[in-house]
């Protein structure tokens, strides 16, 4: 590769704060409220041009359920459980007791329930802003560098964190990453207008797709709670593509789009009913591209038979749910069921985990996760928390989807303020202290 030099120039400090945060997902905002409802001085920063991450801009309006496997028991409160008390009063979401879509919500309207959210909370948030760089002395980090149409500035804080996803701060930090063996495919989202009930496009996908590009391939779909006669489909991967690199990603944006529009050509060939595109996402359904190490990695089989930790910040139950290149879908379950799918039709095979593996006695009913799965070693001030986080292959099918992330947010603030209000670096903070906080704020920990 070839090179040229950039001519070293001064940057302007355009803010100040207490906390930083890259990356406006609903895992970064509910990041830098905790840590603004604190006390902190929060300046948020967004690529995009709403908050929401993959919940808006994605369109995957679907999070998993608050209790635990009974649905006795609200285990996850905080934000996630504020934010759908706004969107089920707005009527923006319907809540229900289902593994796959307890809570379906309109994406549109949480955009602006979380630009709510954050105005209230006195966050100072950049749009289509990105973070490109970071300055560092002595193990700490000093300053973030960001771009957007006032140019290139820097934001001067005493805490950063890394909510981006892919851990584009944590790159720069040179922290070092990993990545699985099996990166697993992302999702472009589209919205529809028009119902498919009494339609079996899984079958017309199997029996027609190919002459469309569409190959047969496992998907689910849903309503948009609040918005008649629109539907969120997602009925492919995009297989094969890197969205950790820029072609990568490109291309996988691109095809999202060609095949939701061949999907309804499809539908529209093969049946009555006309349908048609009324949205696209702006950012591809991406699960997953790189992992960054931190002092504990998550593990499939403490998960899975339920361990508890002192310093546990993140409840779940939603299952282990590991999508393979090929577009097999692999599902395992707290009480011992698994199944893997392939293709449109879903054919299945089904196991017991717990049985092959010689469990006995009452199976766990949720899962946790300790604070130390966002402690880094590197730098003093900095946390990354999102879908980069350290986990093994069957943890991080858990705990990749937005309800286990939402979590890890709040985390993430508070342990910031935590650091900011004791002086402590972020691997002498308390995980116990973190979680008494967050309780305090209306976690169910």
């Amino acid at each position: 590769m070839e090179y040229i030099r950039e001519p070293e120039k001064q940057i302007p400090v355009r803010y100040d704060a207490d906390v930083f945060v890259a990356g406006g997902s609903c895992t970064g905002v509910f990041a830098a409220v905790r840590a603004a409802r604190l006390g902190a001085r929060v300046v948020l920063a967004e690529r995009q041009n709403c908050l929401g991450g993959t919940a808006t801009a994605g369109l995957v309006n679907v999070w998993h359920s608050l209790k635990d496997t009974d649905y006795k028991e609200q285990i996850i409160g905080g934000l996630t459980d504020e934010m759908v008390g706004r969107l089920v009063k707005s009527g923006a979401a319907i809540v229900q007791d289902d593994p796959s879509l307890a809570i379906q919500f309109d994406p549109n309207r949480l955009q602006y329930e979380l630009d709510c959210l954050v105005r209230e909370s006195r966050i100072r948030v950049l749009l289509h802003t990105v973070c490109v760089g970071a300055v560092t002395e002595d193990g700490r980090i000093s300053a973030a560098l960001i771009e957007n149409k006032d140019g290139r500035g820097a934001v001067r804080a005493g805490f950063f964190i890394d909510a981006t996803g892919d851990g584009d701060l944590a790159r720069y930090l040179g922290i070092r990453r990993y990545r699985h063996p099996v990166i697993q495919p992302p999702t472009p989202c589209f919205l529809l207008r028009g119902s498919t009930d009494g339609i079996r496009v899984e079958n017309l996908i199997r029996s027609h797709g190919q002459e469309f590009g569409i190959p047969d391939d496992f998907g689910w779909y849903g309503p948009v709670p609040g918005v008649p006669d629109i539907y969120l489909r997602a009925d492919f991967h995009v297989l094969g593509e890197d969205c950790a690199s820029a072609e990568g990603l490109t291309r996988v944006e691109m095809e999202g789009r060609r095949k939701a529009y061949a999907l309804v050509d499809l539908i529209r060939r093969y049946t009555d009913r006309q349908v048609s595109v009324a949205a696209l996402s702006s950012l591809a359904g991406i699960r997953e591209s790189a992992h960054y190490e931190t002092v504990y990695q998550a593990n499939g089989d403490e998960l899975l038979t339920g361990a508890r930790y002192e310093d546990a910040v993140l409840n779940g139950t939603y299952r282990v749910d590991m999508h393979d290149l090929d577009g097999t879908v692999t599902f395992k379950y707290l009480d011992g069921s698994a199944i893997r799918m392939v293709g449109a039709e879903r054919q299945s095979v089904e196991w017991n985990w717990r049985e092959q593996a010689g469990l006995t006695g009452e199976p766990a009913r949720y899962y946790q996760v300790p604070f130390r799965v966002l402690v880094q070693e590197r730098y003093a001030n900095f946390i990354a928390a999102g879908r980069m986080l350290n986990a093994d292959v069957q943890a991080f099918g858990a705990l990749r989807v937005m309800v286990n992330l939402n979590q890890l947010g709040e985390a993430a603030g508070v342990a910031a303020f935590q650091c900011l209000h004791t002086g402590q670096t972020v691997q002498q903070v308390s995980g116990v202290e973190v979680r008494n906080l967050l309780r305090a704020g209306g976690s169910c920990l």
